[in-house]
């Protein structure tokens, strides 16, 4: 594949390790520095963009790369509240798009995991849950955007809670996501159901970055050649 690489900050050059190590070829990187090189002509060497960035930068970003024609998969996190629009955008153009909160193939399988446990402990008053995540000191979103999938698929199974909150909280109707930023830990996410008899936790901890990388051009792989809208729940079959 020819891969655009959008943001090569440590993602994109993690990526880039990736894609070179698989035979791609990297035809285009994008920083902070050189944003204005990213335009409809020079996408056109790419037949896939992968986008790394920052909440501020993301929605132009995916803008450009379907408005060029361009599939893309987007690892951003932090602005999802304009993600119906996003799709309902990639949906008019006829354009291509993989978007993931983490693209690590072991967290999606967490993902699966959270939301089964979630449903296994919907009637199962007696345990309180809460959400931990740990990052290094440069995630620039807090809650990280993967917490938030966590969170939703509790939300979507224990009708005790109603809303999430990025604090300690003394509603009973809050889920509770613990936020800490520490270096130089790539990730760690644990769900906890705690009672006063025992407690279930599952947890993820990343060891590198290598895992989101390689799920990242797993996902180029599988949008190349496709029209819509997907998630890493499809490029892995869940």
């Amino acid at each position: 594949m020819k891969i655009a690489l959008i943001g090569y900050g440590k993602m994109g050059k993690a990526i880039e390790e990736i894609a070179l190590q698989q035979g791609h070829e990297i035809v285009l990187k994008i920083n902070s520095h050189n944003k204005e090189l990213l335009t409809a002509a020079s996408l056109r060497n790419a037949e896939v963009a992968i986008e790394f960035t920052s909440p501020e930068s993301a929605i132009e970003n995916i803008e450009c790369c379907l408005q060029a024609g361009i599939p893309l998969v987007c690892g951003t996190t932090g602005w999802t509240q304009a993600l119906s629009q996003i799709q309902a955008r990639c949906t008019a153009l006829q354009g291509s798009m993989v978007y993931g909160s983490n693209f690590s193939i072991g967290v999606n399988l967490f993902f699966e995991l959270n939301t089964k446990l979630a449903a296994l402990m919907a009637n199962q008053s007696q345990y309180e849950v809460i959400l931990e995540e740990i990052h290094h000191t440069q995630k620039k979103d807090a809650p990280s955007g993967t917490a938030l999938t966590l969170a939703e698929q509790i939300l979507a199974n224990n009708k005790r809670k109603k809303q999430w909150v990025n604090d300690i909280s003394d509603n009973p109707e809050d889920l509770e996501i613990i936020s800490q930023r520490i270096d130089p830990t790539p990730g760690t996410h644990r769900v906890k159901y705690a009672s006063v008899v025992d407690d279930i936790e599952i947890i993820h901890t990343a060891h590198n970055r290598t895992g989101f990388a390689a799920g990242a051009v797993l996902a180029a792989a599988f949008i190349k050649d496709r029209k819509g809208f997907y998630t890493m729940k499809e490029v892995l079959g869940l």
